[in-house]
């Protein structure tokens, strides 16, 4: 946030257009093909207290295959690639703070034949209150088949199945999506597993920070530069549809937003100013954008098509008025401004109308963003330190969920259960991406090449 008011009151010049400072597209993803889903209707997991989910003993042993062949995804064969599908779906459960599963390196492999008749009374010696079970196998047109099962060991039951065929290389998605099913049927929420993050990657010295749009999935893995760095990219946004990402461009100094698209790799000049302009944010419906623009010293809130065209102001108090996040609804905004003299943060309606603060609870409240279920807001609170916070749409409940030295820049996972940030090291200046959970006792590091910055993290793909 520092660094965004910086580039506010620097100013910018205006240069010529440049060429578009992308690398090689990402490419339209092969679609993932459910070819078998169901549930037992009659049985029904019903937690009321959080704690018992972690009570919950998950066993993930390696799946099976029919025979071994080897695919692009893996050349040791598929039933090597079983195993790592199985450490992904126990990294997953474990590290989302809710389950604490023993994965397929200190399990036995059941055969290929047990998939649909589990040994219960053998998994029940194991301690094992639920079983995760699979299959992998490789078809001749290249793709793979990965099944999934989740059943009750103590009630003997299969809880809900599926299958997916997906592109060799897309075996990290169906361990996802197998993550996602286990996820939504044992706890009743919407899952999240199977999304993407983007982020500005850095790298360079602190004088001269090469910022280029990148993006990675939610686990950390598969990492893909979007552009070059020769132009500063900053705050990018998937689109509600997950079809697009919203970033603002620093080419030669020079302002611009675009939208970039990541089946084609192409993108869009959505709006270029002569003023400084910073964290374009779209509304629910995908059809508008924010931004915040400087003009003769007061920085307010504008809303454009997301197709271009002429920016409607919703902001004119003197001051900075900057961000903007809207309520899944899309009906109201939240956004930060110093005009009581410090940053801090106001809902408005989507039209500009009704604006008043609503954090009242000391130090300062920035980069706010609204939770997908509508229920809470998340900001980075400043108290001496930056820390990650939430608090209610009124603005009262505020917890401090990071007690790290600067945390800051919340997004939302896709269920509005856990919320990453980027925290930047004391002395050092590196940075990286984290997340933490809702009760604040569940924080990593994701992993990336560079040091990170501005995570944004997408919804579920299609």
């Amino acid at each position: 946030m520092k660094a965004l008011i910086a580039l506010l009151l620097a100013g910018t010049a205006v240069a010529p257009a440049a060429a578009q400072d992308l690398g090689a597209p990402q490419g339209a993803e092969a679609p993932v093909e459910v070819i078998d889903s169901s549930a037992d209707e009659d049985v029904v997991i019903r937690i009321t207290d959080e704690a018992a989910w972690s009570d919950i003993g998950i066993a993930i042993p390696a799946f099976a295959t029919d025979r071994e062949r080897a695919t692009p995804a893996n050349e040791a064969g598929t039933g090597a690639l079983g195993r790592e599908i199985a450490r992904v779906i126990t990294a997953n459960l474990r590290n989302n703070g809710l389950f604490k599963p023993v994965g397929p390196d200190s399990l036995p492999q059941p055969a290929f034949s047990a998939m649909r008749a589990p040994a219960y009374g053998a998994w029940a010696g194991q301690g094992a209150e639920m079983l995760v079970q699979g299959y992998v196998t490789a078809r001749d047109d290249g793709r793979l088949t990965v099944g999934c099962y989740l059943y009750d060991v103590e009630l003997q039951q299969q809880l809900v199945k599926e299958g997916w065929v997906v592109a060799a290389a897309d075996w990290r998605r169906a361990a996802h999506k197998c993550s996602d099913l286990i996820f939504a049927r044992l706890t009743g929420e919407s899952p999240f597993f199977d999304s993407r993050i983007a982020y500005i990657a850095e790298t360079g010295p602190k004088d001269r920070r090469v910022k280029r749009l990148a993006v990675m999935d939610s686990d950390g893995a598969n990492h893909r530069f979007l552009t070059l760095g020769s132009a500063t990219a900053l705050t990018p946004r998937y689109s509600p549809d997950y079809s697009k990402i919203l970033y603002l461009s620093y080419v030669d100094g020079n302002p611009r937003i675009y939208v970039y698209d990541i089946g084609s790799g192409k993108q869009t000049l959505v709006t270029e100013n002569r003023n400084p302009t910073i964290a374009p944010r779209w509304s629910p419906d995908g059809k508008s954008i924010l931004f915040s623009m400087a003009v003769a010293g007061n920085t307010d809130i504008y809303r454009i098509a997301a197709t271009g065209g002429t920016a409607t102001k919703l902001t004119d108090t003197p001051g900075i008025d900057v961000g903007g996040s809207y309520s899944p609804d899309g009906t109201r905004i939240v956004f930060e401004s110093d005009r009581s003299g410090s940053q801090q943060c106001y809902i408005m309606d989507a039209d500009g109308t009704n604006q008043k603060r609503i954090s009242f609870f000391g130090g300062r409240c920035a980069t706010p963003e609204w939770s997908p279920r509508g229920d809470q807001i998340a900001f980075t609170r400043i108290a001496g330190d930056f820390n990650v916070a939430v608090m209610n749409t009124g603005g009262g409940g505020m917890r401090v969920l990071t007690k790290g030295w600067q945390d800051e820049a919340p997004t939302w996972a896709p269920n509005g259960r856990i919320i990453q940030f980027f925290r930047t090291e004391k002395n050092t200046g590196r940075s990286g991406i984290w997340q933490v959970d809702l009760t604040g006792q569940n924080e990593r590091r994701l992993p990336t090449p560079v040091d990170a910055s501005d995570p944004a993290w997408g919804p579920i793909r299609p």
